[in-house]
């Protein structure tokens, strides 16, 4: 069976990115060499930089891949319940969870900020997480389940205070704690009656 090019160069892709993940994930950015990445994977460090550019183009990748990946995590948990603020909050808590997973914690919580510069880092979060969250809210709002407000501040500071416990979380934090103050933060959005 023949390769062809464009399988060969897509396998040498996922390579890097599987090989720059592991590595990220478990020395930190400022500690991975991409020559180092490239020798793991079995690929030429030319190749990593066709590929890639450089080692901030492969971080980049990976912070997407990884975001995206969360991104699934949560819908995957809010999808498990009918009920649409059971779906809000089980997303939530997913959220806040993936602060445990080595992952999550060391390239998306605590390196991307800094390497990929704050603006960049958070342009990353809106289009992965933060306009999902916009979307529940609106749902919820509409539904009467939260009360009406405007829910672009509301999404804003929910996504602050979840990126913020996340990583409390990930420096060693109590997650079950932060699970039970996001509860208790999460009901004083209903209406009271």
């Amino acid at each position: 069976m023949t390769v062809s090019r464009a399988e060969q160069r897509a396998a040498t892709r996922r390579a890097l990115l599987t090989e720059g993940r592991r590595q990220f994930a478990a020395d930190g950015y400022h500690h991975v060499v991409l020559a180092e990445v490239a020798r793991a994977a079995g690929v030429t460090k030319g190749a990593a930089y066709h590929h890639f550019d450089s080692k901030a183009g492969l971080f980049r990748a990976v912070v997407s891949e990884v975001q995206q990946e969360l991104g699934e995590r949560v819908a995957a948990a809010a999808e498990r319940h009918v009920d649409l603020w059971e779906q809000f909050r089980a997303g939530c808590r997913a959220f806040l969870s993936a602060g445990t997973d080595p992952a999550v914690r060391q390239i998306l919580l605590l390196d991307a900020p800094t390497v990929l510069g704050w603006d960049e880092w958070r342009a990353m979060d809106e289009e992965a997480s933060a306009r999902h969250l916009a979307d529940a809210l609106t749902a919820l709002a509409s539904a009467g389940i939260i009360a009406d407000q405007p829910v672009e501040p509301l999404t804003r500071l929910l996504s602050g205070a979840m990126n913020e416990a996340a990583l409390w979380i990930a420096q060693g934090g109590n997650a079950e704690a932060a699970e039970q103050a996001l509860d208790r933060l999460l009901t004083g959005l209903r209406p009271t009656t």
